[in-house]
């Protein structure tokens, strides 16, 4: 059965400027060699890895809402220099627009059930060459 994960982005205006911050950080792995993928690195590790793998998505938080999400493509527990336990969330590099849903603040992350987690945009229509703020007031008004 698919399990999501929901995590605040911290640094990122709207869903737009977490493209672009992705894009960046693939393109200097595609400079680097490395593989072309995002990683979170995250304290916890998710002990529901089996079920975040068969299709579970991570949700980002921006700006007090879930605007977009991406795809987990693996869960990595290692251990850093401080000995401490960690694990990257090893991610689909594009993001998936969703409906806004409000989400009050909370740390770390948490685990999101796929009956309460938003719809995709492209479900309800095409809106990826919306502006953000225009996406946000329909939304806010009950059009989108």
């Amino acid at each position: 059965m698919t399990l999501h994960l929901v995590k605040l982005c911290v640094g990122a205006d709207s869903a737009e400027s977490l493209q672009a911050w992705i894009d960046f950080r693939v393109e200097q792995a595609r400079t680097a060699g490395l593989e072309e993928v995002t990683t979170h690195t995250t304290r916890m590790v998710p002990t529901r890895k089996d079920e975040l793998l068969d299709g579970g998505s991570l949700y980002w938080v921006i700006k007090g809402r879930i605007q977009a999400r991406q795809h987990l493509l693996d869960i990595r527990p290692f251990t850093d220099d401080a000995g401490v336990k960690r694990c990257n969330l090893v991610l689909e590099p594009r993001l998936i627009l969703t409906r806004y849903q409000p989400k009050r603040p909370f740390q770390g992350w948490r685990y999101l059930k796929v009956s309460d987690a938003p719809e995709d945009m492209r479900a309800i229509g095409d809106t990826k060459a919306m502006p953000d703020g225009m996406r946000r007031d329909l939304t806010e008004l009950c059009l989108l």
